[in-house]
């Protein structure tokens, strides 16, 4: 009986443990989906950044751009680049 008793607590935190994880699935994945499409963002912004200077539109590499990016996508880039232009950064 000392066994189980000794036992018992470490049960019920694994067991809650796996329900809470089940519970946060779906956000878990969109945070890891979304820190995912964040990097790849920040790459596209490091390849952008030679190519845009000379053509006069260059967008700062920084995680607000890279989140709009992963967030919008495509649209998103045209977004960076339209307030670009319009507050003359």
């Amino acid at each position: 009986m000392t066994a189980l008793s000794g036992t018992l607590p470490w049960l019920l935190v694994g067991l809650t443990a796996v329900g809470v994880l089940l519970l946060l699935r779906a956000p878990i994945r969109f945070l890891g989906r979304l820190c995912l499409r964040t990097l790849v963002s920040l790459g596209a912004l490091a390849a952008f950044s030679p190519l845009g200077a000379p053509l006069g539109c260059a967008l700062g590499i920084n995680l607000a751009n890279a989140l709009v990016l992963a967030l919008l996508g495509a649209p998103g880039f045209g977004l960076l680049l339209l307030l670009n232009w319009a507050l003359g950064l």
